[in-house]
């Protein structure tokens, strides 16, 4: 008898670059707050949805195509798609698999994002410009969670193979990947200094 593991749940986490990466990270970062400051459409938006925070999601969702550091952000993120998307064995022989959206979010103190999906993308991920001592990670679920049925508990040290929540911590200069269809999450901020942090969506077709 054996007991065998199907239907995996791959995230991707890896640094962006070889060292030095501080310095395009500071332009980033730079670039990130300028935009805080300047994007009054953003702020209203984020007034309304993302309550304490700042996101461009509702404004200025396509920064690869209006900053050049955002665009060398984009070309500096291909070879770790590429990398995720041969370790999913995805048939891309025809297509490739485009940047649709890039964005910016900052938590300070407080601040959630809620639990989320990526509609209509095929790969998503974070690329973690600041995050200060005590910043959340990102909190992933299971993805068969809402088909237990009279499941037990798990033990308290379960394998983390078997936890329900998985949290993937966040590190500036390090990015995650993963496929849009995981539901995840950002806990409150718990900290004084804002967490800034970088989305973005892929999509074949």
């Amino acid at each position: 008898m054996s007991v065998q593991s199907f239907f995996p749940t791959r995230i991707y986490a890896a640094p962006l670059q070889r060292q030095p990466w501080k310095p395009f990270n500071d332009r980033l970062l730079q670039e990130c707050l300028q935009m805080q400051h300047d994007d009054v459409a953003g702020q209203r938006w984020s007034s309304k949805n993302y309550p304490g925070g700042y996101t461009s999601y509702g404004s200025v969702s396509r920064m690869q195509q209006i900053s050049p550091t955002f665009a060398l952000l984009e070309k500096r993120l291909e070879r770790h798609v590429k990398k995720f998307a041969a370790a999913l064995e995805f048939n891309l022989a025809d297509r490739e698999l485009a940047m649709t959206d890039c964005w910016i979010n900052i938590m300070p103190r407080q601040v959630v994002h809620s639990l989320h999906l990526h509609p209509l993308s095929t790969l998503s991920g974070t690329y973690y410009v600041q995050t200060p001592r005590g910043a959340p990670g990102l909190k992933f679920e299971d993805p068969r969670l809402d088909r237990f049925m009279a499941a037990p508990p798990r033990v308290a040290d379960c394998s983390v193979e078997n936890q329900s929540w998985v949290v993937m911590p966040a590190a500036a200069g390090s990015l995650l990947l993963f496929e849009s269809w995981l539901r995840h999450e950002v806990v409150p901020n718990p900290v004084a200094q804002a967490r800034i942090s970088i989305s973005f969506n892929y999509s074949w077709f």
